[in-house]
């Protein structure tokens, strides 16, 4: 078995670092495409005034709110909720490599089921269990599929920049 040293670990999780936030820009323009998709070329459609507010912008009010005591206005609810997402995709990656150093195994499917559990870990569970969207049960199976295709190219795109940054270093 091959001997595991603090270096391999560390450049793993710079490695994956990079990884996650090229995957979570890749991420975001991805579901701009498929929001465009489905929305057709009705550019003048506005999102109904019932629609919920984003996880990420009310993870970014909370933290605001109950670690700096200052409550976003609302020209900084969407840059706020945006570092959440950046931060939320460089950490998972970082935690991505660190495990692809550990065991190899963890990037089997090229980072496909890497997206997957992000997926049913954060979307389905961890956000819901703390309060920031409704249990998943609640949502329509077209919004599942949007979250899991977009949670795949973040997978995918995150092993292949890791890799890619690995093997520079």
């Amino acid at each position: 078995m091959k001997e595991l040293r603090t270096g391999n670990v560390i450049k793993g999780a710079v490695a994956g670092l990079v990884g996650g936030l090229v995957a979570s820009f890749v991420m975001t323009k991805f579901q701009t495409l498929l929001t465009a998709i489905a929305e057709g070329d009705k550019k003048s459609k506005k999102k109904s005034g019932g629609e919920d507010e984003p996880a990420t912008i009310k993870v970014a009010k909370e933290i605001s709110e109950s670690v700096f005591e200052h409550k976003l206005t609302k020209n900084e609810r969407e840059p706020a909720g945006e570092a959440v997402h950046y931060a939320m995709g460089a950490t998972s990656g970082l935690m991505y490599g660190v495990a692809s150093e550990i065991t190899p195994m963890a990037t089997l499917g090229a980072g496909l089921p890497f997206g997957a559990a992000v997926w049913v870990i954060a979307d389905d569970v961890v956000v819901p269990a703390l309060g920031f969207s409704k249990p998943a049960a609640e949502y329509p199976l077209s919004t599942h599929a949007y979250a899991l295709s977009s949670h795949l190219v973040y997978g995918l795109t995150t092993e292949v920049v890791r890799r890619t940054v690995r093997n520079l270093l």
